[in-house]
């Protein structure tokens, strides 16, 4: 990918004497550039949560920033809401590969951090986003049916296989089990409903542990620190 687009900073590193090593997200997919000169006022506009027109220049894997200025007011992201956003940014780091187009994640990318900066209820705006992610990537799995295409029995109870979806179980007791009522209440997106969030949070965290691997996400560090 190289050319003018519209993206977001995911992430910024220092890079030899002066410049970044600058992640961006777009339409066209998550991209890796250097942009030099990042003390100045071109590098101080690359930050996270802002809307950018960039240009990038190079076919290989890392590319060359050569322009980058404001196209939309800056998403203002503070306290929890502001971890979230990191959250959000380190998930696509660390499971888009490079160069790859997903113009349906990266809209709903920029729905959920205006949410964010409206103050909108968090648990929900980052489910929707795992399981956008996970569905995006193909590990999506359905929720109103198990593994074997039955539909999920409401007083049943369930186990998520990562590589087929769901499975019924007979031992309720078992670690690790969601309760099919639950599951077809986070099928609805019925977020009021009783163990709902709760569900989906363990459902979330199960089904991206394996693609995310052993190295713990550093957002999550700091959210889990911040509440202590």
């Amino acid at each position: 990918m190289s050319g003018l687009l519209s993206a977001y900073v995911l992430h910024a590193r220092p890079y030899r004497e002066s410049s970044a090593l600058v992640d961006v997200f777009s339409a066209q997919g998550r991209s890796r550039a250097v942009l030099r000169g990042a003390r100045s006022k071109r590098g101080s506009q690359a930050r996270p949560f802002q809307l950018l027109e960039m240009e990038l220049k190079g076919a290989g894997e890392l590319k060359t920033l050569s322009r980058v200025e404001s196209s939309a007011p800056p998403h203002f992201l503070h306290g929890d809401f502001l971890f979230s956003g990191l959250y959000l940014n380190e998930l696509l780091m660390r499971l888009l590969p490079q160069d790859e187009a997903h113009p349906d994640l990266f809209e709903h990318y920029q729905l959920t951090l205006a949410a964010l900066a409206c103050g909108e209820s968090l648990e929900p705006l980052l489910r929707g986003f795992e399981w956008r992610l996970l569905d995006e990537l193909g590990y999506g799995f359905a929720l109103d049916s198990d593994c074997h295409g039955q539909p999920i029995n409401p007083q049943g109870f369930y186990r998520l296989l990562v590589d087929s979806g769901l499975e019924a179980v007979s031992d309720a007791f078992a670690p690790g089990l969601f309760a099919g009522g639950e599951l077809l209440g986070l099928s609805r997106a019925d977020w009021q409903a009783s163990g709902v969030l709760l569900t989906a949070k363990r459902l979330m965290r199960q089904a991206l542990a394996p693609h995310l691997g052993s190295r713990p996400l550093l957002s999550r560090e700091l959210f889990r620190s911040r509440k202590e």
